[in-house]
């Protein structure tokens, strides 16, 4: 039937993006069918630090707005940069991709208390972009039929295209500024002299979240060695 084609196509999406995703539609589905109020879920120092509503530093970033136009533009970029980083530079490494998401929201709560930042999920759509932009600088990008151009200048795009939806930029920078202190801290500076990788997966996300390494000195018991078949 369709809909187990359907099942079986988001089955194969990777696990972070499916999860991620996932949870932004149904937010979106439970503020537009009204069990769920923005105003639940928006991020507020007072309401998190005084009041315990820890929730609220993970909801913020999985609401994009009600249903319209906003919010299917920022799901399709979301979707399609979250999975091409997952199945591009981090596939195999989920716990350093789960990492990224981590350090990069951390970061941005932080510098959105500068400007009264609400909801972040646009900004972690940039990082995602920004970042799969910099790993595929060779990559020609075909913007809505529109425009064609190489892959560094997308953030740009999508941030002048944001500005002319009517929104504001602030969040766009923020998502840039963010990717970019990803991106020189994990790719540039390591690369360095004298230069040292200083974005380190915690082990208990790898032993959580990878899977184990094959021993190399591991000698396998004779059972488990190919040979012919006996009866």
């Amino acid at each position: 039937m369709a809909w187990q084609g359907l099942a079986a196509e988001f089955l194969q999406v990777p696990a972070v993006t499916r999860t991620y995703t996932t949870a932004c539609v149904l937010t979106t589905a439970a503020v537009q069918l009204e069990f769920l109020s923005p105003f639940q879920l928006y991020f507020n120092p007072h309401l998190v630090f005084r009041k315990f509503q820890v929730w609220r530093l993970v909801t913020n970033f999985l609401f994009f707005g009600p249903l319209g136009f906003s919010f299917f533009f920022n799901m399709l970029f979301v979707f399609r940069y979250c999975r091409m980083l997952e199945e591009g530079s981090f596939r195999g490494r989920t716990a350093d991709f789960v990492f990224m998401f981590l350090f990069g929201g951390v970061l941005m709560i932080l510098l959105g208390l500068l400007g009264s930042l609400f909801f972040l999920g646009q900004a972690l759509t940039a990082m995602l972009v920004y970042v799969w932009s910099r790993r595929s600088p060779r990559v020609r990008v075909n913007f809505f039929g529109l425009l064609t151009f190489q892959a560094p200048f997308l953030p740009w795009a999508l941030m002048g295209f944001s500005l002319l939806l009517g929104n504001s930029i602030l969040v766009d920078l923020l998502g840039i500024a963010v990717g970019h202190i990803y991106y020189f801290l994990e790719d540039v500076f390591p690369n360095q002299p004298g230069g040292k990788r200083l974005l380190l997966t915690p082990s208990f996300l790898k032993l959580l979240l990878d899977a184990p390494e094959e021993d190399p000195n591991y000698l396998p018991l004779p059972e488990e060695q190919p040979g012919p078949l006996q009866q």
